[in-house]
């Protein structure tokens, strides 16, 4: 699979200079086309039993919200002009105002979606579990406070098993595994041996070598530590500069056995990470 249209979500104005700073080099590199898209807040209309709607209040808001659109387009279409890659913009006005929502439907024909993790630190918060649950296309989230921008990947790990889930994320992954040539698959308390449905990565790890990369196998047993801990330590161990995982949630028993991690991971991520439902 060729990454040839791209759809980055932009959170707000002041974050959009930190995803710029991963997306147009990652652009640029895989040829792709791409999509800018960001999404405000339908001004509420306000009213009281007396006077009835505060019109010129609604009047300002849908005002303020036109031009941090217009501030945050000219942005991303300088940037992009500068550097040379193919644009287009997507403005959303929406009740919530939440872009990741917006950008669900674009999502869809998008070979890769890139944004930016939610600030820790921040109040407000994307809901970046529905896009990534509803979008049906791979998501690249890209840490706050990520800063080796524009350079290519070196070393991945996958976080593995046996799952349809891990599977799709592999796969989709492909691109930039090439990319980096070396690859880790990790495993969490697998069981040993062929019989294990795959679990235990050798399966994986044979089919990706036919690709032509360099895959080693980590299995690791968990023991009393969190499953988002295991891998934040093999990546820390490895040198590893993207994580690649399936993605997990929404039903009772999946969030509690799985959709734990998943949210830990896009809380505390280290690393530019692919996730895939």
């Amino acid at each position: 699979m060729d990454i040839r249209t791209l759809l980055a979500i932009f959170h707000s104005e002041s974050d959009a200079p930190r995803l710029l700073d991963f997306a147009l080099p990652f652009a640029s590199r895989h040829q792709s086309h791409l999509i800018g898209l960001h999404a405000e807040a339908l001004p509420v209309v306000l009213a009281t039993p007396m006077e009835g709607p505060f019109l010129a209040v609604t009047n300002d808001m849908e005002h303020e919200a036109a031009e941090r659109h217009a501030r945050l387009r000219d942005m991303v279409e300088e940037r992009a002009r500068v550097e040379g890659v193919s644009l287009e913009w997507r403005g959303f006005d929406s009740i919530s105002g939440d872009s990741a929502v917006s950008g669900i439907d674009s999502a869809r024909s998008a070979d890769l979606v890139v944004v930016l993790q939610n600030d820790p630190k921040g109040i407000a918060a994307a809901d970046l579990e529905t896009l990534l649950f509803h979008s049906g296309r791979p998501v690249l989230f890209v840490p706050h406070a990520y800063t080796r921008n524009g350079a290519t990947f070196q070393k991945v790990v996958i976080a593995w098993n046996g799952s349809k889930e891990s599977a799709r994320a592999a796969f989709d992954a492909l691109p930039l595994l090439k990319e980096a040539g070396s690859v880790e698959i990790l495993t969490i308390d697998a069981p040993d041996g062929g019989g294990s449905g795959g679990k235990d990565g050798t399966a994986i790890a044979t089919a990706l070598a036919r690709h032509g990369l360099d895959v080693t196998i980590m299995a690791r047993q968990s023991g009393k530590m969190a499953e988002a801990d295991i891998l934040n330590a093999a990546i820390m161990e490895s040198g590893a500069d993207l994580l690649v995982m399936g993605a997990f949630g929404r039903s009772r028993l999946a969030e509690f056995v799985f959709g734990g991690m998943t949210r830990s991971v896009l809380q505390s991520m280290t690393v530019p990470t692919l996730m895939s439902r």
